[in-house]
């Protein structure tokens, strides 16, 4: 049985199904990529903490620079890059991805720069051909396996022919109950470790690579890792009917193999150590090799779970046999486990900074055998078990998600795959009705004004006196990059700061040295309507944000602030300040 991941790597507009404007920010603006700053700190490479000591009153004006000579770091145009849950398959969303509501919100969320929407996008469901006979059996399991999207070059111009699907609103009506059922079962198999087989047939297969082809995407497809022969190998029988049947129709893929292997115990009984998946993945390569569609195609791995001892064990293992052999190494992170989840986990400081250590762990090992190695976090989400409602999906939300972005780009994790675009649980950025959800807005934002080049700020003002034993945690935190070059309405050598406030009071920022007496546009995302922190719906700069219509985005406006004013940053809040016209050496080329 084969295993489907596919990541989406999308410069374009994509499918029918999700709308237009969704599908149309992950494309070229969708592999949401976000630089962010670096503390000044020589080997710090958290946010810069700006705390007021005790007993101080009042509230402290901090002056704000940023090194403009040269980045710190340069990460991948496909920096931020989406999923796609695989219970899309099992519960029937992957027929509606072809629609005009999902195909717009999708395609903009990758793409870096606004764009119309065209006739891209469709699966081509409205073709009739003759039913397809080769079935890929595969093992669904709802938290190991996914299909992931980030950014493509492929131009929009290229986009000709395919056709966005209309659904009537009755049929959306039903799949929601479809999928609701759906939700329950995979739910229960989750927590029992008891998972039923899914088969995937050739048109599934079409679908989901005519999905991303129209959406101007790129396809990573994991193979099923858990078909082992007696002696614990790898079974590739089946992935090489799979790999023959997309080669014949030329579909341009990148593989993996399986997903968070560390946990095969659990789910079948047996384990596969690292170096046991070293030789699986060598044995790939060859299969790959032997067909001259994917003989040059990219291979990416072994996307382990959180490295702990354990699992750090097992990545050495892989890393000796087939370091060399897979394009960039994964893993993944989540944050919190989304069932005992509550909104004031999303605002603890101590937690964003978990992901910072990880980071280093893996670094560690990679550079041993393989230094130099591109590092991907293959799957971050913000609470594991599907999420809970009201949180993971909730305005509150994306402090971590931002910052997430911050720590990832400041310490060279090359790209990061964010779980999930739509699924069955509470991480994704649409809803079933394919509303953005406040991470989308956060995401698209970040993917519009957002360079890969990132710099490093410094800061100056009071700051908290460590005590011995205690670590000052960071509740104001400053990135800086390099504004993206895909947007048009700021010219090169602009910087967009991007800010995130945990305290429970407003904070004052005054740009210095390169930075002052320069026009700024401040894009302030805060909660919109009662529920607050729980809310899951935002205003930018006081305007509720919504999509215009099934296709259209609505325009991301900024509120111009003049020059030399001070930046004030309302309590448990995040923004982006783009400071116009800085000419910084460093952002004027690519």
């Amino acid at each position: 049985s084969e295993l489907i991941r596919g990541f989406l790597l999308s410069g374009m507009p994509c499918p029918s199904s999700c709308p237009p404007g969704l599908l149309a920010l992950m494309a070229p603006g969708l592999a949401l990529m976000a630089t962010f700053s670096l503390p000044s700190q020589a080997g710090d490479r958290r946010a810069v903490p700006v705390e007021k000591p005790p007993g101080v009153k009042g509230r402290t004006l901090i002056l704000l620079d940023v090194n403009t000579k040269s980045p710190v770091r340069i990460i991948s145009e496909n920096f931020l890059s989406l999923q796609l849950d695989p219970s899309i398959i099992h519960d029937g969303w992957l027929d509606f991805l072809s629609s005009q509501r999902c195909a717009g919100p999708s395609a903009q969320l990758l793409t870096p720069a606004p764009q119309p929407f065209v006739d891209f996008c469709s699966l081509l469901m409205a073709e009739k051909r003759p039913k397809d006979t080769l079935c890929l059996a595969i093992s669904l399991f709802s938290f190991p396996f996914a299909v992931d999207i980030v950014r493509s070059d492929i131009a929009l111009d290229k986009q000709k022919g395919c056709k966005i699907a209309q659904h009537p609103d009755i049929m959306l009506e039903l799949q929601r109950e479809k999928a609701a059922q759906m939700h329950l079962v995979l739910l229960k198999e989750q927590f029992s470790n008891t998972y039923s087989n899914l088969t995937l047939t050739a048109r599934s297969l079409d679908k989901l690579y005519n999905f991303a082809d129209c959406s101007g995407l790129h396809l990573i497809f994991a193979l099923n890792a858990l078909r082992r022969n007696p002696n614990n190998s790898w079974n590739s029988s089946n992935a090489l009917s799979l790999l023959k049947y997309s080669a014949s129709k030329k579909y341009n893929i990148s593989w993996e193999l399986g997903n968070e292997p560390n946990n095969y115990r659990t789910l079948m009984g047996r384990s596969v150590n690292g170096s046991q998946l070293g030789k699986d993945y060598t044995q790939l390569r060859s299969l790959l090799q032997l067909i001259r569609t994917y003989s040059r195609a990219h291979l990416y791995g072994p996307n382990i779970g959180r490295p702990r001892k354990n699992v750090l064990a097992f990545l050495e293992g892989f890393m000796k046999v087939a370091g060399g052999t897979v394009d960039a190494v994964t893993w993944q992170h989540y944050y919190i486990d989304g069932r005992v989840a509550k909104v004031t986990d999303f605002l603890k400081t101590r937690l964003l900074d978990t992901l910072s250590d990880q980071i280093r762990k893996i670094q560690k090992v990679v550079n041993t055998y393989t230094p130099g190695k591109k590092i991907w976090l293959e799957g971050v989400g913000m609470t594991s078990a599907g999420g809970m409602n009201n949180l993971s999906d909730s305005y509150a939300a994306g402090f971590l998600w931002l910052n997430t972005l911050g720590l990832l780009a400041s310490q060279g994790i090359d790209v990061v795959v964010r779980h999930s675009f739509l699924d069955h649980g509470h991480n994704h950025l649409v809803d079933q009705n394919f509303n953005p959800l406040p991470d989308y807005w956060l995401s698209l934002l970040y993917k519009r004004l957002i360079g890969p080049k990132v710099l490093a700020i410094h800061v100056a003002g009071l700051q908290r006196k460590p005590r011995p034993g205690r670590v000052i945690r960071d509740k104001l935190r400053i990135y800086a990059h390099c504004t993206s070059y895909h947007n048009h309405n700021y010219v090169r050598g602009s910087i967009t700061l991007y800010i995130i406030n945990l305290h429970r009071s407003r904070k004052k920022i005054k740009l210095a040295g390169t930075l002052r007496d320069k026009i700024v546009h401040q894009y302030l995302l805060q909660p919109y309507g009662k529920d607050g922190l729980h809310s899951k719906s935002v205003q930018l700069n006081g305007q509720p944000l919504a999509m215009v219509d099934d296709g259209t985005l609505p325009e991301l406006k900024p509120r111009p602030l003049r020059a030399g004013r001070t930046l004030v940053i309302p309590p448990l809040t995040m923004s982006f300040y783009v400071v116009k016209n800085v000419n910084a050496l460093a952002c004027r080329y690519r």
